[in-house]
């Protein structure tokens, strides 16, 4: 890792973002010296910048942080939640060269190795205010050496053709079925226990874009994974004879999908089901659910969700801009939990199959640990 920061030369790499309604924010490039197209989000989390960078659900977006200060602890191999980074981009108010012993490289550096352009510098507070206010916009973030006039910028952004019926789930999910851990050197080397308990259920998880950390809890609940293609078809699926089936979490639109609804509707009532984020979206469009555009999405570590059955509220991790249409949901399911920012649907129950679902991610990185009961949940409904 570099010791240092050129000043001088992160102020010459100047770079824009380009929004669809003509607003123009100016910066530096902090990142891969490209440009690219992309829905731009904000996220409301404090920490865990690098969760955010490798989680697979951001992909085709471009991630506005809302804490100041970004870059702070670098870059390491253990937080990383996938393979990859897959946003299209990474904007920041101010960028810090890293102060942490865990860090092994620089953000830029990893930003940079990954392709992904960024930038510092812009006023991530107006730029959030004008999200909340206009809802979800399409951009074009500059940060090649190639000129292109602002002008133009503004075209290409409202010319791209969005995350609305793009299925992105293809695009990042797993080329081939494996077997996740299935000695436990992988979860115990991550810190979370010292030793695993016994394998009590094997499972299936199919790959829509999955994050390491719902691998690792799965796996600390005495579960052994077999991890699937998000193609996969229910065929293949029973083919394996598992005692449950999970659908990961994943990006952009679940209509975009019809594979997946259709895959989950055949496994419906023939083995136990949990589904995380995108994973409680096809649960719900299986059932004949309808799914919805939310304004600006759900992005950040802070989001009250109220627990329907006990009254209680947990405070949780979140990571969509689609949600389930609560008047759409037929009379064979119920709502679980809703958002207590808006009201919007954030789990699912079937009242006769062994199949439940939250929008929300109990597994956390970066985020609170008050949902991590479901996970367990999933294992005491394998054992009926």
């Amino acid at each position: 890792m570099e010791k240092g920061y050129d000043w001088k030369a992160a102020r010459e790499k100047k770079a824009f973002l380009a929004l669809e309604d003509g607003t123009v924010f100016r910066g530096r490039s902090v990142g891969a010296g490209i440009d690219r197209t992309g829905e731009v989000v904000f996220n409301t989390g404090m920490s865990g910048y690098q969760e955010i960078l490798s989680d697979p659900s951001y992909a085709g977006q471009f991630v506005t942080m809302t804490c100041p200060e970004i870059g702070n602890c670098g870059i390491n191999r253990a937080d990383q939640e996938s393979r990859a980074f897959f946003l299209n981009g990474f904007l920041m108010h101010e960028y810090n060269e890293p102060s942490n012993w865990r860090a092994e490289e620089t953000l830029a550096e990893a930003l940079i190795k990954a392709g992904v352009p960024a930038i510092d510098g812009i006023d991530t507070r107006a730029l959030t205010l004008k999200l909340r206010s206009s809802g979800t916009m399409k951009g074009y973030l500059h940060c090649s050496k190639e000129e292109i006039s602002e002008e133009e910028a503004v075209r290409k952004a409202r010319e791209w053709c969005g995350l609305d019926n793009q299925d992105y789930a293809s695009r990042v999910t797993c080329e081939k079925a494996y077997h996740f851990d299935p000695d436990g050197k992988i979860t115990t080397s991550w810190g979370i226990a010292e030793e695993l308990p016994p394998v009590e259920h094997r499972i299936v998880a199919v790959d829509f874009g999955i994050k390491w950390n719902i691998l690792r809890s799965l796996r600390l609940c005495g579960l052994d994974i077999q991890v699937v293609p998000a193609k996969t078809t229910a065929e293949e699926i029973l083919a394996l004879r598992p005692d449950g089936v999970f659908l990961s979490n994943g990006p952009a639109d679940p209509a975009a999908l019809p594979y997946a609804a259709e895959m989950a509707a055949k496994l419906i009532g023939k083995v136990p089901m949990m589904g995380i984020c995108l994973g409680h979206q096809i649960l719900g469009r299986a059932v004949g659910g309808k799914t919805y555009r939310l304004k600006f999405g759900h992005h950040g570590c802070n989001h009250p969700v109220k627990n329907l059955a006990t009254g209680s509220v947990e405070i949780t991790s979140q990571n969509h801009n689609f949600a389930l249409d609560p008047d759409s949901l037929p009379s064979c399911v119920e709502v679980t939990h809703i958002n207590l920012n808006d009201g919007t649907v954030e789990g699912l129950r079937h009242k006769e199959a062994p199949m439940f679902s939250v929008q929300y991610h109990p597994e956390a990185a970066p985020g609170p640990h008050d949902p991590f009961y479901l996970f367990r949940q999933f294992k005491e409904m394998l054992a009926r």
